[in-house]
């Protein structure tokens, strides 16, 4: 099979496609052929080196894919070969067949195209099941960062659905429209005093973070009593200093959370909330799939190129 290949680590310029052995599906495993892939930050920061896969996972770049069903592995019920799918992986996405456990299969939702549906499930898994974590329901405001990447856009439309007020913050008045176009209630400028502007604005209650030691103090001045912050990258650097008295008056909670190192049972538990609460929430409309640029297999290294400008919206896809 075809598959990318990453010579080091550094920028897009380390990723070639060359071949590789097709996989065969173990025990409990379905082989997926694979449509598209989707490209996340995860994927980026592994091929900078800073985020090596799971031990005994593929080192292949990739966490999501659209496709077919290709085999069986000894012991799966419930899908057959020709089936279409989503599948949620630790890894293995960027090539032309991946084989995954069989509870990290997914239908795609319904009325989504095959390619767009490649960048659907790993970021309705990081929204749904960190939402969970943190206990967002109806009424609670919520802070997303990035709001006009994919977790981010995804994360607006959902917390909208559940009947919360949504802040967010991005670095354009273009990508600052885009959330307001996706029901964004505050959407902040993250070069400005966004904390200050949040605290006017009365807290929040939960916090979606993906830049980690940056911005713990500014999540904590954000957050009103009782509050949850929930982080899932690093983007802005591991280590940083946390006012434990302000935290301890605030009753607050810190979550740090990870979807791609959880065991195989709690992620098959993941997609199944998502096609529980999620895809009904697309089915009527409450949400929308995020634009998708697509690129080809071949085209990875202009992907990603892409990716690391900041100038995109939404999601990007290699198609096979």
């Amino acid at each position: 099979m075809r598959a990318v290949l990453a010579e080091g680590a550094g920028g897009p310029e380390v990723l070639r496609v060359g071949e590789l052995d097709t996989p065969r599906p173990g025990p409990g495993q379905v082989l997926v052929k694979v449509t598209a892939a989707g490209i996340n930050r995860a994927d980026v920061m592994q091929r900078l080196g800073h985020y090596p896969p799971p031990p005994g996972e593929s080192e292949i770049i990739g966490l999501e894919v659209s496709g077919t069903v290709a085999a069986l592995g000894d012991g799966v019920d419930g899908w057959s070969v020709g089936m279409e799918c989503l599948a949620l992986l630790s890894g293995g996405g960027y090539a032309e067949y991946v084989a995954v456990p069989a509870g990290q299969l997914v239908p795609p939702p319904p009325g989504v195209d095959p390619i767009t549906a490649a960048g659907v499930l790993e970021v309705a898994a990081t929204v749904q099941s960190n939402a969970e974590i943190a206990h967002l329901s109806a009424g609670d405001a919520y802070l997303v960062h990035g709001g006009a990447g994919g977790i981010g856009s995804f994360a607006i439309q959902y917390a909208k659905a559940l009947g919360c007020t949504v802040f967010t913050t991005a670095g354009s008045a273009e990508k600052l429209q885009f959330c307001r176009e996706l029901g964004a209630d505050h959407a902040l400028d993250y070069h400005d005093d966004w904390p200050a502007a949040v605290q006017e604005a009365g807290g929040v209650d939960v916090i979606l973070d993906n830049m980690g030691a940056k911005y713990l103090d500014a999540n904590l001045t954000a957050l009103r009593p009782d509050g949850r912050l929930t982080v899932i990258g690093l983007m802005g650097g591991r280590k940083g200093e946390l006012n434990l008295g302000a935290l301890l008056a605030k009753r607050g909670q810190v979550i740090a959370t990870s979807l791609r190192s959880r065991p195989a049972e709690q992620k098959a538990a993941i997609c199944t909330g998502v096609v529980e609460r999620v895809w009904p929430m697309i089915a009527d409309g409450s949400i929308s799939t995020a634009p998708t640029r697509r690129f080809a297999l071949d085209e990875v290294a202009a992907a990603h190129e892409y990716f690391d400008s900041g100038e995109h919206r939404g999601k990007l896809v290699l198609t096979m």
